[in-house]
């Protein structure tokens, strides 16, 4: 190892004589280093709101890279449009003894649009660092300056940028007038030595030293990166100046500034939502049929210009097209309700599988998505206007148990969306399969979906023959050799219940073991969740969706076969579950397995999810459990 080490020092004292060594990769703490595919050296970040409709942000971040894993931690990204401008943007790639290998100047770096693959317009484009790497580690020092119109939006502090990466220093300062509002909101800042200063116009947060942060199954919802919002209560949304003080406040202005005037529909478009109700005097019911009809005439399409995409197409142009994004289709059925006096309210939130709030405690523009809510005495009734298939008023994993700002007449007003309990998160399966004595086994089975459930398998129907054979194989891969026979389903959009009905086939379900062959009598639905150990965990962990499957699988025999071992029933009550396995011999051929298993949704402390981890253990291992056969 000498020759290569003596190298080594030969060839950094040579570039450290030829040239002026910045970040060597050497300088950073071992301590940064571990469990660590990057460091941030340095991210040092400068706002300056200089009035409400002009603001400035400064960037220098310096990113030593350890391995290819680490690449995402670069960030040398800047978006823009007519309203915001980048000024100057350049990066400088050094070795890992800190010696320059590249410059790359604005003009090199990758220019491309906005665009999602299904938005119809788009007026942002990006500015990316297009860099690939010929060794590790390196260093890129990147700095940009940006300056935009638009104070709506001051991005978010987030300190720690990722897992697995270490943290060497950042800071952010901020600098404002003092009449524009400034206000920040620090979201798990516990834990962190953050340090703040601030005063009347100034404030500065710093972070040093954080070594790279595991992630941890079952995080709360935001995970536990800190994070700080900001925002002024006197803004400028792309030319439009706008106050929020409190919601109230905030929703007024929305509705005079961005969605007054585009609620016109042409007289034939309201004759057309009279005629459709007829007779009808129920709001919902004239509710259902006038969603039914947006859903059959609209499609999805997401539109990015406007008004920082916060103004909605003109309902008159959605229904002329027929189609729109999350903004213009919410809009129109609101207008079309209108025609038909039944009230509604657009509704901004964050829409999402991971259940996420409008911070209720921080009026500002917040939220990814619209959608629409009715009225309906003590309970609204939320709908999803860019789904063609959702029943009416379904929300589970997307919009569901949420924080979400509701645009009313007199203002904006912060309600809770409807939360799908544990028991209404159901799938009710019976089946049965019959083995034959070289481990072959043919099966039937129905399963029943409601609630949570209910949305996860609403698609099934429109899958292709191959995409449904996949689904099912990834669905049952504790079922080798399986074969997809038959499917059928039936969605109730009413009862909003949707029942597959599927047969099977597979060779050698049964595995031999000498004289006796095993079985897993469990065939349809075991549970699996690969829950990691964790020492020292730092976060509570969250269970957001529970739910209660019930199963009861009727198992034939062959007469050559004697049933030798039938395991133990098992029975689990705790916090977290209630789970209980029952088989019944009804004769000498056949058993009936029962299963049911309840998941309890809630917030637990840390302390107890090694107990929760080792629950779930045992129901894995018992699905797994296995009825032994003797050949006669």
């Amino acid at each position: 190892m000498k020759p290569i080490f003596f190298l080594s020092i030969l060839l950094f004292t040579s570039v450290t004589f030829s040239q002026k060594i910045f970040y060597p990769t050497a300088s950073i703490p071992d301590s940064l280093k571990q469990n660590a595919n990057a460091v941030v050296r340095l991210n040092e970040i400068q706002i300056e709101i200089i009035s409400q409709r002009h603001m400035r942000i400064k960037t220098k971040r310096v990113v030593t890279v350890l391995n290819e894993r680490g690449q995402n931690a670069i960030d040398a990204t800047e978006y823009y449009n007519k309203r915001s401008t980048i000024n100057s943007i350049d990066a400088t790639v050094y070795n890992s003894f800190g010696a320059e290998i590249k410059n790359i100047k604005q003009k090199d770096f990758k220019d491309y649009s906005n665009y999602d693959g299904f938005s119809l317009l788009s007026d942002t484009r990006i500015l990316a660092l297009d860099y690939t790497p010929t060794q590790y580690p390196f260093t890129i020092v990147y700095e940009s300056v940006k300056t935009t119109t638009t104070t709506a939006f001051i991005p978010s502090w987030i300190p720690i940028s990722d897992y697995f990466v270490g943290l060497q220093k950042t800071t952010l300062s901020v600098l404002f007038p003092t009449d524009l509002g400034f206000k920040t909101k620090e979201i798990r800042f516990d834990g962190y030595p953050i340090k703040k200063t601030a005063d009347t116009k100034l404030v500065v947060y710093e972070l040093q030293n954080i070594p790279a942060i595991k992630p941890e199954d079952l995080a709360p919802a935001g995970g536990f990166l800190p994070k700080l919002m900001m925002a002024v209560e006197k803004f400028n949304l792309e030319g439009v100046d706008g106050t929020a003080a409190t919601w109230k406040e905030y929703g007024l202005w929305f509705s005079e500034k961005i969605l007054k005037d585009t609620d016109d529909l042409s007289d034939d478009a309201k004759q057309k939502a009279k005629e459709l109700v007829g007779a009808e005097t129920d709001p919902i019911k004239k509710a259902k049929i006038i969603y039914k009809y947006v859903q059959s005439k609209t499609r999805y399409i997401s539109v990015q210009v406007g008004i920082g995409g916060f103004k909605p197409m003109h309902a008159k142009e959605v229904d002329r097209l027929g189609y729109g994004d999350c903004k213009a289709l919410t809009n129109y059925t609101k207008s079309l309700l209108a025609a038909v006096d039944v009230p509604s309210y657009y509704t901004e939130l964050f829409g999402d599988r991971t259940k996420l709030d409008i911070m209720s405690d921080f009026p500002s523009l917040q939220g990814n998505h619209v959608m629409l809510c009715i009225p309906n005495n003590s309970k609204n009734i939320f709908l999803e206007c860019t789904n063609q298939t959702n029943p009416f008023g379904y929300q589970a994993n997307f919009t569901d148990d949420r924080s979400v700002l509701i645009l009313k007449p007199d203002g904006g007003e912060i309600v809770k969306t409807k939360q799908y309990t544990d028991q209404e998160n159901t799938q009710i399966s019976n089946g049965q399969f019959e083995l034959d004595e070289n481990g072959n086994i043919t099966g039937s089975i129905s399963i029943i979906s409601e609630g949570s459930q209910y949305g996860k398998k609403l698609l099934l129907e429109k899958l292709t023959v191959n995409d449904k054979d996949k689904h099912y194989k990834e669905y049952w891969d504790n079922i080798a050799n399986l074969k997809i026979v038959t499917t059928d389903y039936k969605n109730d959009n009413d009862k909003i219940s949707f029942d597959e009905a599927v047969t099977i086939t597979a060779e050698n379900y049964g595995k031999m073991n000498g004289n006796d062959m095993l079985i897993p009598i469990n065939c349809y639905n075991h549970y699996t969740e690969n829950l990691s150990r964790i020492r020292n965990r730092k976060t509570p962990f969250e269970i957001q969706r529970g739910f209660y499957d019930v199963d009861e699988i009727e198992v034939n025999i062959p007469k050559n076969l004697t049933i030798s071992f039938i395991p133990a029933n098992v029975e689990i009550n705790n916090k977290y579950a209630t789970y209980k396995t029952e088989i019944i011999r009804k004769d000498a051929q056949k058993l009936i397995y029962k299963r049911s298993f309840l998941l309890k949704s809630g917030i637990y402390p840390k302390t107890e999810y090694e107990s929760y981890r080792q629950t779930i253990d045992q129901i894995e291992r018992n699905d797994n459990a296995k009825l032994i056969l003797t050949k006669n």
